[in-house]
Formats: C-alpha cells, sequence, structure tokens
C-alpha cells in the first residue's frame, strides 16, 4: 500500500496489463491470494489459475465457466449439454454415445420391428432400406410392396421428353424435366444428371391371376445408349436463357421431333472432361480439353395405341426407329452446342466451348451458391434457382431430400399441398394418418378394423394383432392397443402364438410395455443377459489388438461405459526400434472382490513367468505412470461371467531409448504425484497429450513453457526444468 492510503504499489509482469497490478507482497497464505480457484506463490506474488473447463478473465483473478456447447456444438454428433466446469454430449432416441463421447451410433432401423417394411428391410449407413419380393415393386411410401402388374400408378409420373427440331443446318435438342431429376457433381469438369427412374423387368409367375391388358403393359422398356467426344470444350450447367430455341424453331414453322408421346422413362447423362496429353509433333504445344457425354435413356411404349394393324410389337419397333433417329439429331446438336437441358423453364447448356474459368456463382458447381465467400451446396428443402444464382426453397407440393439439386420433386397424391421448403416426403399432405389406410396411401382413407393397427403415415395396409386378438376399437395406431391376454413389462415381448410374454434374448432390449418385439443391439454390441429393458445395458465387446507407432490407448470394451462380463482382451504393443514404452493408467475402475475376478495385467508376453510391468484387479483413482520393463508388451484384461464395472483408458507413449534415463527419473519422482495439479494433468486427455510430447521429445517442453503458461501449472514445469536441463546440459 502507498503511503497514499489508497493505491496498489509493486512490480508488474511483462505478461500482463498494465491496468491489473501484481503486488510483489501477496501470498497464496492470505485469502488464496485473491485467486477463485488455484493459486501459486512466484516470485512477482501470486498467479491464479483455473481448472479444466474455465477461463481465468481479465483481472486474472475470477474463474469463468467455458461454455463449450457453444463452438462447433461442443464437437457432439446430436445434443450438447453444458455444466460447470465441463459438458456432455446426448443422443436422439434410437441412438448410442460412441465411446468418445461424442459421436452417436444409429442403431439398426430393422431391428425394430423390421423397421415398419411390410417385406424385408436392410440396413444402410445413416438408415435403412426396405425390400420387395420379386413381381412388387416399393410403394413411394418406402414402406409396402405393390404388384407390378397391377395397371394403377404408384405415384406422380416422371414427365421427361427428349424433343430435337432443324432449322437450316442447324439442330437443336432439349432435354425436359419436371420431377425426379438428380444431380451429381464433384468437380468442375464432370457431373452427372438423372431423370426418371429405370424400369426392372419382374419374374411373372404364370400362376398369378392376372388380366392381359396389364401383363401387356409389361412390355420390355426400349432401352438405348449413345456416346459423343468432343474437342477444346468442358462440362459446365450454364444458364441460357428462359426461351428455348426449339420453341422459337417450333414458332418459325418447324416442328420438333420429340419422344413425349414414347413415355421417355429414364434418361441418364454423364458429363466428363479431361485433359489431352500434349503431342509429341512440335506443331502441338498446347493441351486441349476432351469432353466426353454418355447417355443412356428408356422409354415404354403406350399400350392404349396398339391397333389390330399395329400390335405391341409393331409399336416397339416404331419407338425404337424413332429414338435412334432422335439421338443422330441430338450428336448434331452437341457438336453444335445447341443441346440443353430444360428444368422449370430454365435451361442449362450440357458443356462450354473453350477453356476458360466459369463465370457463374464465382466458380461454384452446379446446385452450390456463394456464401461467406465459399461455396455451399443447396440444403434439403431447397433447390438452385438458376437465373437468380441462388438457393430458394421448394415450392408447395414439391419436396426435395438431397442438397445440391436443380430441381425439387412433385408430391405423390391428388391432392398433395404441403408446405414451402419440404425437406422430405412425410411433409407432402394428403396421406392417410396412423390408423388409416387406403390403397394410394393418400385420402380418402379408411380406419383400421378391430384386430388391426398401424403406426406410419401414408399406408396401403394395416398390420393384424395375430393370435385371433382384437383391438379396443377401430383405427388403433399401436400393437400396445390389441387386448392381449397378460400385459409385458420392459425387457419381454407378447408371442401371439403362446400367448404369453418371452424374455428378450441376449443381445435385444425392450424398453416398452405391451410390446410385441425386441429391438437389436446396434453394430457389434451385446447385452450381458436376457430381458434387458434399455440400450445402455448394450456393450461393446470389441477390445485388443496390435499396436505401435508412437502413441495409442487401450481401453476396456464399451469405455466409457461399463464393460460387458465374461469378455477377455489381448494387445500386444510392438514400438518401433530403438524405441521404448511409457504408460499412464489415469484411473481404473474394477469391483473390489477377493478373488480378483477382473484382472489387467501387462508382461512381457503371455507366459505368467515373464517380466511384469504392471497387475492389478482393483478400483484406484490416484494415476500413476510407467515404463515398460521389456521391450514390447503383452497386455490382457478379463471379466468374469457376473462382474461389470467402468474399466479403464490407458494412453501410451513410445520414446527414444537415449532418453530412458530422463524418462525414468520424471516417472518416478513422487512429487510428479504429489499434488492434486499434477494428478489433474494425467487424467486430462489434452494435458495428457502434452505431457507425452515432452516425455518423448524432450525438446517440446521448450514449447510448451513459452506457448502455453496457462496449460500446465508452474510446479510442474519446475519440476521438468530441472530435470531436462540436468539431462540436456552435457550437450550444450
Amino acid at each position: 500500500m502507498h503511503m497514499d492510503g489508497k493505491t496498489c504499489i509493486g512490480e508488474r509482469r511483462s505478461d500482463q496489463s498494465p491496468s491489473i497490478p501484481i503486488l510483489a507482497n501477496e501470498t497464496c497464505s492470505v485469502n488464496n491470494g485473491g485467486c477463485d480457484s488455484r493459486c501459486h506463490d512466484v516470485f512477482s506474488g501470486v498467479h491464479c489459475s483455473c481448472p479444466m473447463g474455465f477461463m481465468l478473465q481479465a483481472d486474472r483473478k475470477t474463474c469463468k465457466d467455458i461454455d463449450e456447447c457453444r463452438v462447433n456444438n461442443g464437437g457432439c454428433d446430436h445434443y450438447c449439454r453444458n455444466s460447470v466446469g465441463s459438458f456432455e454430449c446426448g443422443c436422439k432416441k434410437g441412438y448410442k454415445l460412441l465411446i468418445n463421447e461424442k459421436g452417436c451410433q444409429d442403431i439398426d432401423e430393422c431391428s425394430i420391428n423390421k423397421g415398419g417394411c411390410k417385406f424385408g428391410c436392410t440396413n444402410v449407413p445413416a438408415g435403412f432400406e426396405c425390400t420387395c419380393p420379386t413381381g412388387y415393386k416399393l410403394h413411394w411410401n418406402r414402406k409396402d410392396c405393390i404388384e407390378l402388374i397391377k395397371c394403377a400408378s404408384s405415384g406422380p409420373p416422371s414427365h421427361s421428353s427428349l424433343a430435337c427440331s432443324r432449322n437450316g443446318k442447324k439442330d437443336t435438342c432439349s432435354l425436359t424435366c419436371s420431377s425426379k431429376t438428380l444431380l451429381h457433381s464433384d468437380s468442375d469438369s464432370s457431373y452427372i444428371f438423372s431423370c426418371g427412374t429405370p424400369a426392372v423387368r419382374p419374374g411373372i409367375n404364370s400362376k398369378q391371376n392376372t388380366s392381359h391388358h396389364c401383363i401387356e403393359t409389361m412390355v420390355l422398356p426400349i432401352k438405348q445408349k449413345a456416346s459423343f467426344k468432343l474437342k477444346d470444350s468442358r462440362c459446365d450447367l450454364l444458364v441460357r436463357g428462359r426461351t428455348s430455341r426449339v420453341e422459337e424453331n417450333t414458332r418459325h414453322g418447324n416442328a420438333p421431333a420429340t419422344c413425349t408421346d414414347c413415355q421417355l422413362t429414364y434418361i441418364n447423362l454423364k458429363c466428363d472432361s479431361s485433359w489431352k496429353a500434349r503431342s509429341r509433333s512440335l506443331r502441338s504445344t498446347i493441351n486441349k480439353k476432351i469432353t466426353r457425354i454418355s447417355l443412356e435413356l428408356e422409354a415404354e411404349v403406350k399400350v392404349d395405341d396398339a391397333t389390330a394393324n399395329c400390335g405391341i410389337s409393331c409399336l416397339h419397333q416404331r419407338l425404337e426407329r424413332k429414338i435412334k433417329s432422335i439421338l443422330k439429331s441430338l450428336r448434331k446438336s452437341i457438336n453444335q452446342e445447341r443441346f440443353v437441358i430444360r428444368l422449370a423453364s430454365i435451361e442449362y447448356e450440357v458443356i462450354q466451348r473453350g477453356t476458360a474459368g466459369r463465370e457463374r456463382g464465382e466458380n461454384c458447381l452446379p446446385g452450390q451458391q456463394r456464401m461467406w465467400g465459399k461455396c455451399a451446396s443447396c440444403p434439403p428443402g431447397t433447390y438452385y434457382h438458376g437465373q437468380m444464382d441462388q438457393c430458394q426453397p421448394c415450392p408447395q407440393g414439391t419436396y426435395q431430400e438431397k442438397e445440391g439439386q436443380l430441381l425439387c420433386d412433385l408430391c405423390p397424391g391428388a391432392d398433395a399441398n404441403g408446405p414451402a421448403g419440404a425437406s422430405n416426403l412425410s411433409a407432402c399432405g394428403g396421406q392417410c394418418s396412423p390408423g388409416q389406410f387406403s390403397t394410394s396411401g393418400y385420402k380418402p382413407c379408411q380406419s383400421c378394423s378391430r384386430g388391426m393397427y398401424q403406426p406410419d403415415t401414408g399406408r396401403t395396409q394395416c398390420i393384424s394383432c395375430g393370435g385371433g386378438i382384437n383391438t379396443r376399437h377401430e383405427g388403433a395406431t399401436s400393437f400396445q392397443d390389441c387386448e392381449t391376454k397378460v400385459q409385458c413389462s420392459p425387457g419381454h415381448y407378447y408371442n401371439t402364438t403362446l400367448h404369453r410374454c418371452i424374455r428378450c434374448l441376449i443381445g435385444f432390449y425392450q424398453p416398452e410395455f405391451r410390446q410385441n418385439f425386441c429391438i437389436a443391439c446396434p453394430g457389434n454390441s451385446s447385452t450381458d443377459f436376457d430381458g434387458s429393458t434399455s440400450i445402455a445395458q448394450c456393450k461393446n465387446r470389441h477390445c485388443g489388438g496390435e499396436l505401435g507407432d508412437y502413441t495409442g490407448f487401450l481401453e476396456s470394451p464399451n469405455y466409457p461405459g461399463n464393460y460387458p462380463s465374461n469378455v477377455e482382451c489381448t494387445w500386444n504393443i510392438s514400438p518401433p526400434a530403438k524405441r521404448k514404452i511409457l504408460l499412464v493408467v489415469p484411473e481404473i475402475f474394477l469391483p473390489s472382490e477377493d478373488e480378483c475376478g477382473d484382472l489387467l495385467v501387462m508382461r512381457k508376453n503371455a507366459s505368467p513367468s515373464s517380466i511384469t510391468t504392471y497387475e492389478t484387479c482393483q478400483t484406484y483413482e490416484r494415476p500413476i505412470a510407467f515404463t515398460a520393463r521389456s521391450r514390447k508388451l503383452w497386455v490382457h484384461f478379463k471379466s468374469n461371467e457376473v462382474n461389470s464395472a467402468r474399466g479403464f483408458q490407458v494412453p501410451y507413449v513410445t520414446y527414444d531409448e537415449d532418453y530412458e534415463q530422463l524418462v525414468e527419473d520424471i516417472v518416478r519422482d513422487g512429487r510428479l504425484y504429489s499434488s492434486e495439479n499434477h494428478q489433474e494433468i494425467l487424467k486430462d486427455k489434452k494435458l495428457i497429450k502434452a505431457f507425452f510430447e515432452v516425455l518423448a521429445h524432450p525438446q517440446n517442453y521448450f514449447k510448451y513453457t513459452e506457448k502455453h503458461k496457462e496449460m500446465l501449472p508452474r510446479s510442474f514445469i519446475k519440476l521438468l526444468r530441472s530435470k531436462v536441463i540436468a539431462f540436456l546440459r552435457p550437450y550444450k
């Protein structure tokens, strides 16, 4: 205190703000030095520091909680919940938190009542797909199966056409699509554009009772392929204008040769540009781009056009000739740069002459717009509007499930008028509600009769309760509405044949009452016992393996969750030449019992008589670091048939054997474990990484002492400094 009784004087540290005086006579022994958390006595007074998850404020005294969820959602896949000094990730229903405590693993939807599929269910990354037997195809709701021989349409047709016209010596062709388009573009020199759905020839069973007319509609579609090659050009979808050259030619009396009357059902166009290698000839000194276009199309004959003079076979031949004629005109139009794709009255040029860079969107790919200086694909629920050069919400009555598309798909159903910006089919209006059905999945709908139920929207059938069981009312939406003889508790399912509750098998669980199925555990996880009631009881049993290189970790299966019972794991650590192994056991949780049912052991090899480095069957919450007593290490963990606990995660690092004396000196010094600050380093994943870098490569000590002063406690740095300097001094 200055003699004026108001001012504090003292030596100011160079790394502190001038407005914050540091008193040389401050001490941690008085009021903790004014620090919120940890206080360290230094030559200039005191130094405050904060535990992980807190940030030291400008006054250099106060610690404030860091909200990790504000930045990139804390790295969590789904939910991030901030807590005092930390945060935790959570997953949506139907997902399980991975061992990294951030990622979420999808449960196999097919394990939950076949995903609601009528016939078969196949699990795929990030979802599932329903399958149908031969002679059937998937309904638009992607769950029901409908017979291919039925004449009624199951969804909106893909109105597409390929039209060509001639004006003098110029041929102009346009490909028009109104729905079911798909664009894939992963570079500025190639793209794939498709329209419609490829036809599948079903296997027709002769015993099926079908009408002649419907069988006739099953005639094989006409499939044609064509390829084109152009020089000094590039693949690029650029907007031309609203007025079509085909329309201009039509107004001038040139009727286009279209394929609209032949039910063009599928078109796939692939464009790819590559540089032509420079010729060895001295005349050719400039590289040129070669563009290759491949086209596949399918068309169906209109059966209603069949007559006595020209039946199905005759119409098929006519259509084939017409398509071949159009492809000839298409080849000419491509060579003349007069081939466009028309989507919602906007025309996109398929190729560009020359090799100059694109102008639209500042080099963004088709289906992208520039946002904050970067190219971003139009998200689901939107499409790229070529003339506006930006993403627009899907209009009412349409939807788009994929990103980076040029058009939205039409909603199925006669009165479909879903909201604008719909990103999935379920947003389209007019679908039958749960507890209802119709032949198309759309209104008008019927309620499920007694003894039937339907939990989904837009379905074509209801599901039977089975076993002669009735429902309490019509329009039931769940098996829980079925009047079973007994009410099954979680961990069980109702067997409609035996009319009793059956325990879920090992590897399955059921969290709800009154269900008729159990859910399979995700991935390679399983349960310890039958009758499980929660996904939390599904445990990953994968463990063990061959390890080496410079760093890694060993962890009990299902960590940080409880490891499963009756499991065995074996790891072999084989470091590179002239390197040795250092391990840290931050903490380990094993059941406390006299018989050591669960055991972790580290030895030179599998032989019980080999040199043992570490062995325990108890819980230890105090960390310890140690070096392997052998160049290679065999690690084995086993649990008995009833035990389960959190287990362990043991990081390891290999270090140069020239530093063996230094590393041994550090890890055997009791001061490394004497304070809580030092123990926190050995338990913190970020700090242990820094600790390992220093131990494996002592020269990294200077990086952490100079650039990360707030990262490690001063006492820890002081401990390392004396040992590192003493070790390196002979080399100065």
